[in-house]
Order: C-alpha cells, then sequence, then structure tokens
C-alpha cells in the first residue's frame, strides 16, 4: 500500500467517525441511547420506534450506521446496546460517557462560519458567542470525570487540602461554568462554603439552579465575574478545572487567585494532559484537544486581547509551571495525572 493509499483510508475512517458522532448526538437528543439501555436485548427498528416515538424509516439506517461505527452489536436483523456500550452512550453518570463530547462537536459544526471568520480577523469569539450545545455538551462531558477522580484522587494529592475541607474551608471554582466541579466538592464536603465565577452569565444562572435543584445553595454561591477580577475571600483553595487555557490572559488570572489565597492556600489547577514537545502530543489524546484549541480554546482566548499568546488546550506541564511562577507561586508541580489531564498543584 502506497503512502497516499494509506492517508486516503485513514482520512476516510476519520471522517466516517466524525459523521458518526453527529448519529451519537442525533441519538442522544431522540432518547435512543436510553430506550436500547432499557430494553437490554436485541430489538429491531420496529420496537425501537414504539419505544421512542421515532419513525422507523429513520431508525433502519440511524441504527446500520451506530452499528457500522460498532457502537451497538447487529445479528440476525437485530440490535443490541451492550453493557460497555452503554456505558459510554447511555449512561449519563459514568466516567467514560462520551454523548456529552458528540455534543460538544456538534456544537461546533453548527459553528464552523463563525469560527471561520474569527480566523480572518483579531477579533476570535468569545465562549458566549458558540452555539448553546457547547456549554450543556461541556458540562455533561466533564461532570463524570470531576465526579469519579476529584475527590476520590486528586483532592488528596494535594499536600493538607482534604483535612481543610471536611474541618470547614473556603473555596473558590474559576472559571466554573455550569458549576459542575463546585458541585462535586460542596456535595462531599458539607462543612465548606464554595463560591463560583465566571465570566459567561447565562452559565452562571444555569449553575445556581443546579445549586438550588442538589439543596447545597445554602453554602454555594455562583457570580459573574472574570477570572482575573473575581472578589471573595480570601479562600483555602482555588480551583480551576479545564479553563486556565482558554484565557486571554492566564498570568493575570493566577496572580488574581494568588491575591485571593490564604497564606497557607492551595490552587488546584487541572489541566488537558499534554506533554512538553508537540512530538509528545500526536496521538489520538493530543489530536482531541488540538482540535478543540483550534475551534474553541483559542478564538475564545483571542477574544479577550490577551498581553500574550493563548495557551490552548496542548500547553504541557513545563509551560503551565512557567506562567504560574510568572504569577507570583513559589511552588508548583504536577501532583498527579489521568490519561486526560494534568493535575497541578501551586503555593504561594
Amino acid at each position: 500500500m502506497t503512502q497516499l493509499d494509506e492517508l486516503v483510508g485513514k482520512t476516510v475512517g476519520d471522517l466516517a467517525a466524525a459523521w458518526s458522532a453527529s448519529l451519537v448526538a442525533l441519538g442522544d437528543k431522540l432518547g435512543l441511547w436510553k430506550a436500547l439501555a432499557s430494553e437490554g436485548r436485541p430489538i429491531g427498528p420496529a420496537q425501537l420506534a414504539a419505544a421512542t416515538g421515532v419513525r422507523e424509516r429513520y431508525l433502519v439506517p440511524w441504527l446500520c450506521g451506530v452499528a457500522a461505527a460498532g457502537y451497538v452489536d447487529y445479528a440476525d436483523g437485530l440490535f443490541t446496546l451492550n453493557e460497555a456500550q452503554a456505558t459510554v452512550f447511555a449512561d449519563d453518570t459514568s466516567p467514560v460517557f462520551l454523548t456529552g463530547l458528540a455534543q460538544i462537536l456538534h456544537s461546533v459544526h453548527r459553528d464552523l462560519p463563525k469560527i471561520e471568520k474569527a480566523y480572518r480577523s483579531d477579533d476570535g469569539l468569545p465562549w458566549g458567542g458558540h452555539d448553546a450545545d457547547l456549554f450543556t455538551g461541556t458540562e455533561r462531558f466533564f461532570r463524570p470525570g470531576y465526579a469519579a477522580n476529584l475527590v476520590e484522587s486528586w483532592l488528596p494529592a494535594l499536600v493538607g487540602v482534604t483535612s481543610k475541607l471536611e474541618a470547614g474551608a473556603k473555596v473558590a471554582d474559576v472559571g466554573c461554568g455550569h458549576g459542575t466541579s463546585t458541585l462535586v466538592l460542596a456535595e462531599a464536603y458539607p462543612a465548606s462554603t464554595f463560591a463560583g465565577f465566571d465570566s459567561h452569565g447565562a452559565s452562571i444562572e444555569r449553575a445556581t439552579q443546579l445549586a438550588k435543584r442538589a439543596g447545597v445553595d445554602d453554602r454555594v454561591r455562583f457570580e459573574t465575574a472574570p477570572a482575573d477580577a473575581f472578589a471573595g475571600g480570601p479562600f483555602d483553595l482555588i480551583c480551576l478545572f479545564d479553563c486556565l487555557h482558554d484565557m486571554g490572559d492566564p498570568v493575570a488570572a493566577l496572580a488574581q487567585c494568588r491575591r485571593r489565597l490564604e497564606v497557607d492556600g492551595t490552587v488546584l489547577l487541572v489541566e488537558p494532559y499534554a506533554g512538553d514537545r508537540i512530538e509528545d502530543n500526536l496521538n489520538p489524546v493530543g489530536q482531541l484537544f488540538y482540535a478543540a484549541s483550534a475551534t474553541i480554546c483559542v478564538p475564545n482566548a483571542v477574544s479577550q486581547h490577551g498581553p500574550g499568546e493563548p495557551l490552548g488546550a496542548q500547553a504541557g506541564p513545563h509551560r503551565l509551571i512557567e506562567v504560574a511562577h510568572r504569577a507570583g507561586f513559589t511552588g508548583a508541580r504536577v501532583a498527579t495525572s489521568t490519561p486526560f489531564n494534568l493535575i497541578l498543584e501551586l503555593t504561594p
């Protein structure tokens, strides 16, 4: 096989996978994944149509498409969502639930004209300028990972933080979005109080609603504020989850965290996993995060007209630690990691 043949084959596979992501998102919106999971047995298009109210004629190519992708099993005219597939596509509490990621990709496809315009100007594309599926998709994609890792492994990797939270600490969640991470913390540490900050007003409204729904709004508050100008404190713990790389001036954001921190406080900085060299990131995880950088993260950072180059979602530990030092932190280290995240501890 020639180099050209290999490239064509790979590209066809990649584009087929990207198109299949639209089927994943469509199945989510129509309730097809949960219906298949509820059945728990092989069914045909007619049975799925009866369970969901979706026309059978459309379900035939949808089912065949997700079967071709390996997302459902097929045999003898019937389709089955096996246990592993249900964990990925139907169970939104699973740490490997990926339907939210398909929703994010769907939003990017809708926003391509805006992204193209941003590439040809100095204006960028702010977070709030994106399709609404980006916001809910981000909430759904990150929530299971935070729920699985934050309390169990990330916080214990920081020196002395869990004992403070158990006793009662003041915590800030900067760039909190819909407050998913804030609520995971609040539910785990009832003696502590929490403040979430985000520059996107609609996200703060959603976070406030979710806090009330979870019954923790007596000790959780959310406020619209940029990362470099939030108020309150001093805080024992300040968290930034998967957001520093989206900011126009990450040094200023961390410097504000330094100012709002207790003298013996800690910053938990969670960023996408990356190595320090481009060569380290030429893999599927890097492919995913570079694509996110190109379409979401860097355009948002550019829209804020910061003084330096945007970090992007593949900054790597060396660059992140350098930014922390420039912001005034003397202690900065990688505390732990997952295949998708770097977890850094910053101290004054």
